[in-house]
C-alpha cells in the first residue's frame, strides 16, 4: 500500500481558501496524480486542503473522504520562545545541541507545556486507528501487516499534521523533522507500507517534497 501525502497548495489563511496560484497548483497536482493509480482520496476538513483535493477528486472521478482529525496543528503556551512553534524550537534544539536520539523532546521546556504535544499525540492515534483500518497495525517501531492492499491512496491534508505522521511513521523525533523535513505548498510525499500478511513491515520512504509538477506564475519549474 502507498499513502501519498499531498500538502494543500497556495493559501490565503484568513479565509481558508487557496489563491489564485494556490489554484493552479491544485490542477497541475490533479495531472500529476492521474498517472499514479490513487484508488481512494483522503482529505483534511479545512477550505485549502479540500479546494486541492477537489481537483484531483474531479480528475479521477473520486469522492474525497474526510478525516477530521488530519486538521492544522496547534502550537503554543505561557513563556514558551517563538510563540510555541515546534519547527523554529526544534531549529533551536538542534543549535544548543539536544540529543534527540538520547533526550525525550516531549519533556524538554519548550515542549513540555506546548499544546502543540498534545495535538502530535492525538493526531498521531487516530493516524494509527485509521491505518489499523488498512490493514496494518503500529506496535513501537514495527508495523504488522494483517492484510494490507496493494494499492495506491491520496492523502491531502496540510504541513503540520502530515508531519505528525510522517515523524510518528519513521520513528523520528517531531521538532526534528519539522526543522529539517520540510513541506512546499502542494508538494508530493509518497510512503510505502509493504504487503506481506501476517509479517512485520517497516514504511519506506519512496520521494519526499516532490515539487516538479509545480510552475510559478512565470512558468519557471
Amino acid at each position: 500500500m502507498r499513502i501519498i501525502f499531498v500538502r494543500h497548495g497556495k493559501s490565503d489563511y484568513a479565509n481558508d481558501c487557496l489563491t489564485p496560484e494556490g489554484h493552479k497548483q491544485a490542477a497541475a497536482t490533479a495531472e500529476r496524480l492521474s498517472g499514479e493509480g490513487v484508488r481512494e482520496i483522503y482529505v483534511a476538513p479545512s477550505g485549502r486542503a479540500r479546494q486541492t483535493a477537489a481537483c484531483t477528486a474531479q480528475r479521477l472521478g473520486i469522492k474525497a473522504v474526510t478525516l477530521s482529525f488530519m486538521g492544522e496543528i496547534s502550537w503554543g503556551g505561557p513563556g514558551i520562545p517563538s510563540g510555541g512553534r515546534p519547527w523554529k524550537l526544534g531549529y533551536r534544539m538542534l543549535q544548543e545541541g539536544f540529543d534527540f536520539n538520547a533526550e525525550d523532546w516531549r519533556l524538554h521546556p519548550f515542549f513540555a507545556e506546548n499544546t502543540v504535544s498534545q495535538c502530535y499525540s492525538t493526531i498521531t492515534a487516530k493516524f494509527d486507528k485509521f491505518l489499523h483500518e488498512l490493514g496494518y497495525r503500529h506496535e513501537g517501531r514495527r508495523f504488522l501487516c494483517l492484510g494490507g492492499k496493494d494499492e495506491t491512496l491520496a492523502l491531502f491534508s496540510h504541513g503540520g499534521s502530515a508531519g505528525f505522521v510522517m515523524a510518528h511513521l519513521l520513528a523520528l523525533p517531531y521538532p526534528y523533522v519539522a526543522s529539517v523535513m520540510p513541506t512546499d505548498f502542494a508538494s508530493i510525499t509518497t510512503i510505502n507500507f509493504p504487503v506481506a500478511e501476517g509479517k512485520w513491515i517497516f514504511p519506506q520512504v519512496e520521494l519526499f517534497n516532490d515539487c516538479g509538477h509545480i510552475h510559478d506564475t512565470n512558468g519557471k519549474e
